[in-house]
């Protein structure tokens, strides 16, 4: 596939270029959401390929998303990718309010983390709405993003819930958070990870509550990258 061309919009731009690797946290953060959703969880590790060689997975999904961003929803490439995201939620188990929030999940979480502009969340609402009327979902909750957000949350209380395959992904993927961290700081990146977690989510994925200095060093951490 080739690289994205240079940003269409303020979200594109935002992704791609002013913070980057922000936005790459952000993305596996709302990938890491999608383990607390029982339904989810046990389709994600039903398919094996996650918890088996969990960093090849999540590259191609963020590279999914990141081209998708990049080259636009509309474009030739973008209708690839469209058509491969189809084919990958066609899977039993995965109906169309769940394809719903891991889009949301995908979109919120990026531009959340970055800190974006409103500009740029405009741009990410505007990208949502074309995305799930590509892959011919119900639109989401909007126009605005933060109308989005609180389907969200909303959906998050009455959906998430501990279970054995949530946890696996999670354990699973949690080293990723390694290649945002100083070299010395790596080897503690599952739990750098879980600190930036909110209960919610911690507590569907049985993870304890990290001390207030782990907390505020983990912020810290992540939040100091670009």
């Amino acid at each position: 596939m080739s690289p994205p061309p240079p940003p269409r919009d303020a979200f594109a731009a935002l992704v791609l270029h002013r913070r980057p690797q922000r936005a790459r946290v952000g993305l596996t953060l709302g990938f890491v959401r999608t383990f607390a959703v029982p339904e989810i969880a046990e389709v994600l590790s039903g398919t094996g390929t996650l918890a088996s060689a969990p960093k090849a997975r999540a590259k191609a999904t963020g590279a999914m998303m990141f081209a998708l961003i990049g080259h636009g929803v509309d474009s030739p490439a973008g209708r690839g990718i469209v058509a491969e995201l189809a084919a990958m939620h066609r899977l039993p188990g995965v109906d169309a309010e769940l394809m719903r929030y891991v889009l949301a999940c995908f979109t919120v979480c990026p531009v959340e983390h970055a800190a974006a502009t409103p500009a740029e969340r405009g741009a990410a609402a505007a990208f949502a709405a074309a995305l799930a009327a590509a892959l011919r979902l119900p639109p989401l909750p909007g126009p605005t993003l933060a109308e989005t957000a609180a389907w969200m949350r909303e959906f998050e209380a009455a959906r998430f819930a501990p279970s054995e395959a949530g946890q696996r992904l999670w354990q699973a993927v949690a080293p990723l958070f390694a290649a945002r961290l100083p070299g010395p700081l790596a080897r503690h990146a599952p739990a750098f990870g879980a600190a930036l977690l909110d209960p919610p989510l911690r507590a569907a994925l049985a993870l304890p509550r990290p001390a207030r200095p782990l907390r505020a060093a983990a912020r810290l951490a992540f939040h100091l990258t670009r």
